[in-house]
């Protein structure tokens, strides 16, 4: 990963000179709007772009200082891999520098500069005092060996020395965000005349391309992208790190907000609940628990919404400093995913309480703590793809398919794949696929298998206790009795192995036992095999169906089975509901008909009547059903042929 893909973000208590330092060290002012400049402090995020000596380019989050706007702060953290933390040296440590720096921590910012601002104010030795303040207060945690730099915005004093060591922490960060699909959070959005809706953010993952199509989340909206720029210089495509502009097609501002995320389509899907690794700091003057269930601030992103946080477990609260597994349940949907970050402030009156990273995107709603269950959560918070596909697996009580194990457990499809072939290797997962057309592939534990084999037996053997004549049932009313709670494509999956393993037959749509449904069977073929004999016997003039039962005392509903079998055979014909021909008899009736029309020749209903040798109450089904298939046509009273 290039340098100049890293996003810097600064982060201190208000008037401690971080945006002062950045039109110094960049020579943009990050404070771009007026009421900014009036009241002389950083309402909303500013951006900038930071040069280095060694050729390595920063994009630069400039976030706001004071308490009333520690969300924004949060919002522009959220995409940034390293962080220069501005204490005024004649200020010293101060309450938004602590919670800014929890902040850092809690959404495992790897890199930290600080900044000591305003040295022009004080003396060498109280600079050199500020300086062990300061290595004091980051002492035994993950920024204790963070450079610490001396500077003046005001006089230039330091500037190349920071800037150098903003080198340094480039040159040892990675990108936290890597995976290869798109992601930005909304950070602005507005209306350039000319051009139409624009959107800025961090790319947190992935690249966008001018033409790509995104999908706009929550909400689901899909735009493609016009243009691309990066600080003001157009390009076609951008990568992960870089602050970016975009300009977005059939979107309005009301259509699009700041929060919103845009992703690759469907591959991110919003939530209201997640699993995660929680860490609570505790509140503010206090060492009280956070009791489960307790109503909080959720920020991910650029969006903060409110929710609750339950233990995962028995416990009923979290202690200060405490890790722990927790399920947050959100009053709004975010589009979360493995290993995203998150930051937790309390309900009312509103502090930084804690924070954590995202294991579970889309768990059930449960807290109970099973030991798979947590053997899950162990291997997302260990980052082990493979390890998690496995314990998502274990955790299925139904066959699943590899993008089902992708959503249960986050991880890739590649992790998914390795998993289920190496627990098909190892027999603990039996793969099954039916023989339909686009149906998927699904996994599932031998013991399952061998339970629906004896649950769809067992049912088809019910189903011709009860139905003796019967061939079988329809597929739809052995999954409504056997599997229920399955989807039609998985129960074709697990039908098809029951058949393969002799436990049942399926003939086209229907399914019988092997053994039980041999004897209907048998009998639908005795009942056809009479049928045709009375339909040939009757020589073109057949009683009804329902007459033609009755006389060889067929039960009329095996005897619609029997006809319909004798139709697919290429045996007899029903022209009605109720009248059948053998296909001989049809045959020449039809060659009755050509003959009398053929050369262009038209002949009313009773010509064609006379020409069959036949009855009306025959000639008049017989003609129509002509008609429908398409050998003849009406042409006033008369029919002509076609021509087929």
């Amino acid at each position: 990963m290039k340098n100049h893909d890293l996003v810097l973000g600064t982060a201190g208590h208000i008037d401690h000179g971080k945006s002062s330092l950045i039109l110094a060290l960049t020579g943009t002012d990050p404070d771009r709007l007026s009421e900014e400049k009036q009241r002389g402090i950083t309402i909303e995020l500013g951006f900038a772009r930071l040069s280095l000596d060694d050729g390595t380019t920063l994009g630069v989050v400039d976030v706001p200082g004071h308490e009333k706007f520690v969300r924004q702060m949060i919002s522009g953290s959220t995409g940034i891999d390293m962080a220069l933390l501005c204490i005024a040296a004649d200020d010293g440590v101060m309450p938004q520098t602590t919670e800014h720096l929890a902040v850092l921590e809690l959404l495992r910012i790897p890199t930290l500069v600080v900044a000591l601002t305003k040295t022009d104010l004080v003396d060498d030795e109280w600079v050199e005092f500020m300086i062990d303040e300061v290595k004091g207060r980051l002492a035994g945690g993950p920024y204790e060996n963070a450079e610490i730099i001396a500077v003046s915005s005001r006089t230039g004093e330091g500037l190349d020395d920071l800037k150098a060591a903003l080198g340094r922490a480039a040159k040892a960060t990675k990108r936290q965000k890597a995976s290869d699909s798109t992601r930005l959070p909304i950070d602005r959005v507005f209306t350039i005349k000319g051009a139409g809706t624009v959107i800025t953010g961090t790319l947190w993952s992935g690249a966008v391309s001018i033409g790509d199509e995104l999908e706009v989340l929550p909400s689901g909206r899909m735009s493609r992208v016009r243009s691309i720029q990066i600080h003001g210089e157009s390009v076609n495509r951008a990568e992960a790190g870089h602050r970016v502009a975009l300009n977005l097609n059939a979107l309005s501002t009301e259509e699009v907000r700041p929060g919103d995320f845009l992703a690759a389509p469907h591959t991110v899907t919003a939530t209201d609940r997640f699993d995660a690794d929680f860490t609570y700091l505790g509140l503010s003057s206090s060492d009280k628990p956070l009791e489960s269930g307790a109503r909080v601030h959720v920020s991910h992103g650029t969006r903060e919404v409110t929710g609750r946080i339950l233990c995962i477990g028995d416990e009923q609260g979290f202690k200060p400093g405490e890790r722990a597994y927790a399920q947050i349940r959100l009053d709004e949907e975010l589009p979360v995913s493995w290993q995203d970050h998150f930051i937790v402030r309390s309900y009312s009156p509103v502090h930084v309480i804690g924070g954590g990273v995202v294991l579970r995107a889309h768990p059930k709603r449960s807290t109970t703590a099973t030991p798979e269950k947590i053997a899950l959560l162990d291997a997302l918070r260990d980052g082990d793809g493979d390890r998690a596909a496995e314990c998502a697996f274990n955790l299925e009580k139904a066959p699943v398919t590899c993008e089902g194990i992708v959503h249960a457990a986050g991880c890739s499809q590649a992790a998914a794949r390795r998993a289920l072939e190496s627990l098909e290797k190892s027999r603990k997962a039996v793969r099954l696929k039916s023989d339909q057309a686009g149906s998927s592939v699904y996994f599932t534990t031998p013991r399952f298998v061998q339970k629906m084999r004896s649950t769809i037996e067992n049912a088809l053997l019910a189903f011709h206790n009860e139905n003796p004549t019967s061939t079988g049932m329809s597929k739809e009313a052995l999954r409504q009795k056997a599997a229920v709670r399955l989807s039609p494509d998985c129960f074709d999956a697990l039908l098809a192995d029951a058949q393969a393993a002799k436990h049942a037959v399926v003939n086209g749509g229907e399914v019988c036992h092997p053994q039980a449904g041999a004897g209907a069977q048998a009998l639908e073929k005795q009942a056809a095999e009479a049928l045709l004999a009375a339909l040939r016997e009757a020589d073109g003039s057949p009683a009804t169906l329902d007459e033609i039962f009755s006389s060889c005392k067929i039960e009329p509903s095996l005897g619609r089975r029997a006809i319909a079998s004798l139709e697919k055979a290429g045996e007899a014909v029903r022209i009605t509901k109720e009248l059948a021909f053998s296909t001989e008899a049809l045959a020449q009736f039809e060659q009755a008909v050509r003959t009398r029309l053929a050369d262009g020749a038209s002949a009313s209903a009773a010509e064609l009547r006379d020409a069959m040798g036949t009855t009306r109450k025959y000639a008049i089904p017989l003609l129509e059903y002509f008609d429908d298939k398409g050998i003849t046509r009406r042409s006033g009273d008369e029919r002509v042929l076609t021509g087929r």
